[in-house]
């Protein structure tokens, strides 16, 4: 069974168990590493995988292909995307000073992308200036060297930013959450509709429950695909974004899935789609 998804430590934490062959009954998975920009544009064109890590704000243009798997993605609390300017933090830190400003982003089809276009509609007054796309873990630096004004950023630079001498605009996730009360959606899980879904999500199950079960049996496949980081901030990074919604979405994870994309389509930012698709 082919799948794809990114090297980052809670994609690999997950998924070790099912690619070590240590999940009862699993087939055997042929694994692609690869950046979650990247999956979002495979996902939308002809490939021969069978599942994929994706950004939820993906899902609308590959829903009638793909199902979305109630496990394995990670969604949380206090666990959003970043706005980051360069310097420190002044006392009113007025999002204003965004407009007409060049801000990098790590996708036009990420989760973190919707959060920033959503929260700059309400609270950037004439709109941000030019929206630049660029690999993650080249936005701080671009944002510390004075090439973007602001940066938008995920992952673990929540916790290496002060590192580049930048500071926290916003905290989207914060926004998220006192504005819906809901979880944030960030990457989620996607089999195709033509496979026994509710068996592949037994097996992403029993995957995310041995890594818990056995969390030192990951820890050489997370190092090894951590791309430099600490044991430390490989470990937070699982922390924050491994939780009981990667074993189940439950009602609160999906409804901040139909309410994120909802509004998302609402703005013209992804296509309408049918709620209904979003279960199995």
């Amino acid at each position: 069974m082919k799948i794809a998804y990114s090297p980052c430590p809670n994609d690999t934490f997950v998924f070790h168990a099912w690619a070590h062959g240590l999940v009862p009954g699993a087939p055997q998975l042929d694994v692609t590493y690869a950046d979650i920009n990247i999956t979002n544009e495979l996902a939308t064109r002809e490939n021969d995988l069978d599942i994929l890590k994706i950004s939820y704000a993906a899902l609308p243009w590959v829903l009638k292909e793909y199902a979305l798997l109630p496990c394995g993605g990670a969604l949380g609390r206090g666990c959003g995307p970043l706005v980051l300017t360069k310097g420190q933090a002044t006392e009113d830190n007025d999002p204003a000073q965004l407009t007409g400003k060049r801000v990098a982003v790590p996708s036009e089809r990420s989760t973190a992308y919707l959060l920033f276009r959503l929260w700059a509609a309400k609270h950037v007054p004439g709109g941000v200036g030019e929206i630049v796309v660029m690999p993650f873990h080249e936005i701080m630096p671009a944002v510390r060297d004075g090439h973007i004004d602001a940066g938008l950023v995920i992952h673990e630079a929540r916790f290496t930013y002060p590192n580049y001498g930048l500071s926290m605009l916003v905290d989207l996730g914060n926004w998220w959450e006192e504005d819906t009360k809901l979880p944030i959606p960030l990457g989620a899980i996607i089999a195709r509709r033509t496979l026994d879904l509710n068996a592949i999500s037994e097996w992403v199950r029993a995957s995310v429950q041995y890594a818990w079960a056995q969390p030192e049996a990951s820890r050489d496949y997370v190092m090894q695909h951590a791309q430099e980081l600490s044991p430390e901030v490989a470990q937070a990074h699982i922390d924050l974004y491994v939780n009981h919604f990667s074993a189940d979405l439950g009602e609160d994870g999906f409804n901040a899935v139909e309410a994120l994309l909802s509004r998302a389509a609402a703005e013209g930012l992804v296509p309408e789609f049918d709620p209904a698709l979003l279960r199995l």
